[in-house]
């Protein structure tokens, strides 16, 4: 902490996160979504939001273009820059669990150790972590932006998967793999993982 810092005084306001979350009907907690670009991450918890935002929960979204057109817009795609990126992203999701919200967050987020510094700004139970796995193979296939295609043209350096590794987890909370698993199959084991029921059509 720098001398300035020091002076820094947290504030709590008067309507606490307990109060949030009585008035959410629903505790907040996050959803990490990790696993190679194309292996469908973003689209399962667009999903899933989708779903429980449908059973009146309430829900935000945190995608890692988003921030990285805002608030993230700074960093680059270095260890250290992807270190920094994630360490901003849970901070910000931290303030959405105290807000009550059910928040999912999908990034590929791809150092083990980066997802646990995350992992350890949540209570027990707070932090669930889902594997989106894919075979490389098939996240090249689909390479739904192009990514993979610039990557192996040399104009995208340290791209994860090729030249900058994926860490897989250890022990995440749900494996989901989507090289054999459908969309409606992929979600509604999300939402069985939270106890929640699919909201009727």
């Amino acid at each position: 902490m720098d001398a300035e810092g020091k002076y820094v005084i947290r504030h709590d306001g008067l309507v606490t996160k307990h109060d949030r979350e009585t008035l959410n009907g629903h505790k907040g907690m996050v959803l990490w979504f990790t696993g190679l670009s194309g292996s469908g991450k973003s689209t399962i918890a667009s999903h899933v939001e989708k779903a429980l935002f449908d059973l009146g929960m309430r829900t935000y979204l945190l995608d890692g273009d988003t921030l990285r057109c805002g608030l993230n817009r700074d960093l680059g795609f270095s260890a250290r820059d992807r270190k920094e990126n994630l360490r901003r992203i849970g901070e910000v999701a931290k303030l959405f669990v105290d807000a009550g919200i059910i928040t999912l967050c999908a990034f590929i987020s791809p150092y083990r150790s980066d997802r646990e510094n995350v992992r350890r700004l949540f209570p027990d139970g707070a932090f669930l972590e889902i594997y989106v796995k894919c075979d490389l193979e098939e996240c090249m296939r689909r390479d739904p932006k192009g990514l993979y295609k610039k990557a192996r043209q040399g104009l995208i350096k340290g791209f994860t998967g090729l030249d900058a590794p994926y860490e897989e987890p250890l022990h995440p909370d749900l494996i989901i793999d989507t090289t054999t698993t459908p969309l409606n199959t992929a979600v509604s084991s999300v939402l069985t993982l939270l106890g929640v029921s699919p909201p009727t059509v």
